[in-house]
This record gives structure tokens, sequence and C-alpha cells, in this order.
């Protein structure tokens, strides 16, 4: 066996070099590099995708409140809302965010645009007190920043941050059955997260249950 060898290496040095050819193996430190410059997006949406049901939602369920509870407790300040409500998982340093359900009149929609969103009425007076953010493209953190689970110190940098962020706003809005023709004047069910600087900015609310006519 082992002659057998020799000779298939003798007779191998002796054929003209177009004839053996060597082949280096690849250096996977390369390999993992361009794997992780090329897939941030795939990745984090597949992080999202994996905890969305097991994760996120239940901690959307166990911190929901009413919108007319969560304003009435506004009136005693943000701060005494959000300890009473709030998510703030990154400390003082950062905005509460909130998760709220309720029913309103739509006032303004924009349904043609990658931006699409709503404008509801929620008190009746005729005026839209929120805004939902129905996507693609919505603007803001809050999902990600709501969530006790997720760490800034769990990923590699502010960018693939950010791409985790913007993972979370898209699993949200592709959830959602997206309303369709003229909508103005009829009613909307939700449940949705949302940032809050100060107690009278208008809820920016990125929903992840949406209904038309009744309660999500």
């Amino acid at each position: 066996m082992r002659q057998a060898i020799l000779s298939g290496a003798l007779a191998c040095l002796m054929l003209p070099a177009a004839a053996c050819k060597i082949v280096p193996n690849p250096d996977p430190d390369a390999q993992s590099e361009a794997s992780a410059a090329q897939t941030d997006e795939a990745r984090m949406a597949v992080y999202v995708e994996d905890r969305w049901q097991g994760e996120v939602l239940p901690v959307i369920s166990e911190n929901t409140v009413s919108y007319d509870d969560l304003r009435a407790r506004l009136d005693d300040g943000l701060d005494a809302a959000g300890a009473a409500h709030g998510l703030r998982p990154e400390g003082e340093a950062n905005p509460w965010n909130f998760v709220v359900t309720g029913s309103g009149t739509v006032t303004e929609a924009k349904l043609d645009s990658r931006a699409a969103k709503m404008q509801v009425d929620m008190d009746g007076d005729g005026s839209a007190d929120v805004t939902l953010q129905l996507g693609p493209v919505i603007r803001g953190t809050a999902l990600r920043d709501a969530m006790p689970f997720i760490v800034f110190t769990d990923f590699r940098d502010q960018i693939e941050f950010a791409k985790l962020a913007r993972a979370m706003n898209d699993r949200a809005s592709a959830g959602l059955e997206k309303p369709e023709g003229d909508v103005v004047g009829k009613e909307v069910s939700f449940t949705g997260v949302f940032t809050l600087r100060a107690a009278g900015d208008t809820p920016e609310i990125v929903p992840t249950e949406l209904s038309m006519g009744g309660a999500p």
C-alpha cells in the first residue's frame, strides 16, 4: 500500500504542472468576515423571527394598557405613567416605551406609500390623537427598546443594533392585515408600541395587531 502511494506521488511530480493542481485551503477567518458583512440584515431577521412568538409577543401581552388608562396616568406626569406602565430596560437615560390598546376613528390615511400610516381620533373630538405606522417603512426603535431581553452589549456594534430595530419593525408590519381603500371615518382597533419623550407628544405607534371596525 505504501509503495502504491509513493508511486502515485512520483507520477504526479513527473506530470506537467497543469496536470497536478494544488488547491490551498480557504482562510476560515476571511470566510467568516465575508459572511458577517453580507448577512447582517438576514441574521437580524432570523433573530427576530426566532423570538417573535415566544418572547416579543408575551412582553407585549403582559404590558398592554388601554389608551384611556395611560392618558389618565400621564396627567400625573410621564415618569408616573412610566413607573406604572412603561418599559425602559436600558435604564433612566432612555425614554419610556409603552404598549397600548384602543379604538378610534380614522381622520386621515396615507396607505399608498411605503411609509403608510393613519391618523386616529381616540376621544371623539374630531382631531387625531395618535399616528399608526403601518409601514413597511417605520420610524423609531420602540419595539426594540421595549424588549427587556434585548441588551446592546449582546450585539456587535451600533450598526447591527440599528438593523435589529429595522428587522423588528419589518416583522410587525409584515404581520398586519393592511387596510385598503377609503378608511377615513371608519373605526380602527389596535395594539402597539411607541416611545414617549414628553407627556404631550403625539404617540407614533407601531401596531402589532390591527383591525378595521372591531377589536384587534
